[in-house]
């Protein structure tokens, strides 16, 4: 070995440079430098790197992009990871070098605002990691402009992103689609605004669905499709007549461009059934439907879509007082009824069952004229009468002025019972009112057409007490004609008390004293019945009328307080 092999001493190192421990000739680094090196070998396990450093700095496999394409003597940026460690060594990173300039150009060339291109590579919580050159984080709000059920359906997109933060120094940016979809969607929807006019057809897709109403997208804007304008005919909700995803044909019923609205409609299309419901459905036409809803004064029945007509509780039968609708008939009935009346303004459609069968008033008219004797079972009392049936659930009434020609009835139970079979003549039958008329006293002439004939003022009579009163007492005489021994006319004496000269039931002869045919009261006397009768032309002492007239209107309060009672 040479003398100049062992010791160079043109090349050796200055005497302040080997008391530093440093070569003259090696350069001094930083971390996070980049420097140029060159590729001095390439082995199987990595690259040793010439940065005229005092050692060569070992790249492995792994940090070396584009492995295939480098060779020796080729230069490279490298990252300076670490400028010295304990052993003096350096480290230094091929890939991180690529980041950095990556990261140098996006910064140098990119603002927070403006757009950059990237490919969606993976899902991470709270979103998507998009490599622009570098990772990039896509938070899952700013994925699109609704809520993302599936964020991983979007992995694979290739697409501009907007950028809303840059952090060089963490090496972190934040980006946003769904502002880019908005800014697109505004313009589209500007443009489609102006474009729009009321009673255009358009398709849409139904994109939103609430329990008012439909949103559709016109492919620009949303339109509301209310559900009042979904259909002419009834719906509770609108997923009934369309579905989310759907594809529609709709109007346009309204463009607000100040407020950006538009307001859509279905049932538009097909125009209004109502114009034409007069024609279709005239008055007194009898029409099938279907019972839709029913309300306690009433059923609705639809009679195609968009028009119903309503059966009221009076117009449901004939014979029956039907108080709540759900007691003829339910929701889902198909029903027949007969159109009573038509207004088309208000789009209202009055309709009849009863009126499909043959009204039975008017077949009881023309069976049971006017005269009619007809028997039946008591069905029902009150304080002026009873009702009495005549057939199935038709109630003919007798007023208890037409009970007795001879008898004052205040209440019908003075002579009925109910379940009792009676028998009446028909008085009247008003169809139209549904009201029958009957009568008990018309089995029978009236006694007081006659009484003039069969009783004269003077002649004895013989009767049963049948009450007393305080005013006298009460004689049924032949016929079951009542007349009234004033208390006065008991006896010659005076009396104190009816019951103290005649007992009720005893048989007592009396004399005729005073006939009202008008007021149908005969006045009877005890005091002179064994005296010779006066002369027919002899009338009744003077006063007698009225006291009479007094105490037959006494007996009639008393009877009708005691009914009361």
């Amino acid at each position: 070995m040479s003398t100049k092999q062992f010791c160079d001493i043109d090349n050796m190192p200055s005497m302040e440079a080997l008391m530093s421990g440093q070569d003259e000739s090696a350069q001094r680094f930083t971390d996070g430098q980049i420097i140029k090196a060159r590729v001095a070998k390439k082995t199987d396990k990595g690259l040793y790197l010439d940065i005229k450093y005092k050692a060569e700095p070992f790249v492995a496999l792994a940090d070396v992009p584009n492995w295939d394409s480098i060779i020796e003597g080729q230069d490279i940026d490298v990252y300076i990871e670490q400028s010295e460690d304990d052993d003096s060594g350096l480290h230094v990173s091929i890939a991180k070098a690529e980041i950095q300039k990556v990261w140098d150009n996006i910064v140098n060339n990119n603002q927070e605002g403006g757009l950059i291109h990237g490919v969606i590579k993976q899902r991470v919580k709270g979103g998507l990691i998009v490599d622009v050159g570098v990772e990039a984080f896509l938070p899952g709000s700013q994925v699109d402009l609704g809520p993302v059920r599936n964020l991983d359906d979007y992995i694979g997109k290739e697409e501009d992103f907007k950028i809303l933060k840059i952090n060089a120094e963490r090496r972190n940016i934040v980006l946003s689609r769904r502002e880019i979809l908005e800014g697109k969607r505004d313009e589209q929807r500007d443009t489609l605004l102006g474009e729009l006019e009321k009673g255009q057809i358009r398709r849409g897709i139904v994109k939103n669905i609430t329990d008012f109403g439909a949103f559709v997208d016109l492919n620009g804007m949303d339109g509301l499709l209310h559900i009042t304008d979904m259909s002419w005919g009834r719906i509770t909700h609108p997923s009934e007549v369309v579905k989310q995803g759907e594809e529609i044909e709709v109007m346009v019923l309204d463009v607000d461009r100040e407020r950006k609205r538009v307001s859509l409609g279905l049932k538009q299309k097909d125009g209004n059934p109502w114009d034409t419901v007069d024609v279709k459905y005239p008055k007194g036409a009898r029409v099938k439907g279907k019972v839709v809803n029913v309300m306690p004064y009433g059923a609705f029945v639809e009679l195609e879509q968009g028009i119903e007509g309503l059966i009221h509780v009076s117009e449901m039968s004939w014979t029956k007082k039907v108080n709540r609708a759900s007691d003829i008939v339910q929701e889902g009935d198909e029903v027949e009824a007969i159109v009573l009346d038509v207004n088309k303004e208000d789009k209202k459609i009055s309709l009849g069952l009863r009126q499909t069968q043959p009204n039975p008033w008017e077949v009881i008219k023309e069976k049971y004229p006017k005269g009619t004797r007809i028997k039946g079972k008591v069905r029902n009392m009150t304080g002026y009468g009873a009702f009495v049936q005549i057939q199935d659930d038709i109630d003919g009434m007798i007023h208890v002025s037409d009970m007795s020609w001879i008898r004052k009835i205040n209440h019908p139970s003075e002579l009925l019972q109910k379940g009792q079979e009676v028998e009446a003549v028909i008085v009247d039958v008003d169809a139209q009112n549904q009201r029958i008329s009957l009568s008990m006293k018309l089995l029978n002439d009236d006694p007081w057409q006659s009484i003039q004939e069969r009783y004269k003022v003077g002649d004895i009579v013989e009767g049963k007490v049948t009450k007393t009163a305080s005013f006298g007492a009460f004689v049924e005489l032949e016929g079951g004609i009542d007349g009234l021994i004033h208390i006065s006319e008991l006896s010659n004496e005076h009396v104190n008390k009816a019951k103290d000269v005649v007992t009720v039931g005893s048989t007592v002869k009396c004399r005729v004293k005073n006939i009202n045919t008008e007021e149908k009261r005969i006045g009877l006397s005890l005091r002179d019945a064994d005296s010779p009768a006066p002369a027919s032309s002899e009338a009744a002492p003077a006063g007698f009328s009225d006291a009479l007239d007094d105490a037959f209107k006494a007996a009639e309060k008393e009877d009708k307080n005691g009914q009361e009672q």
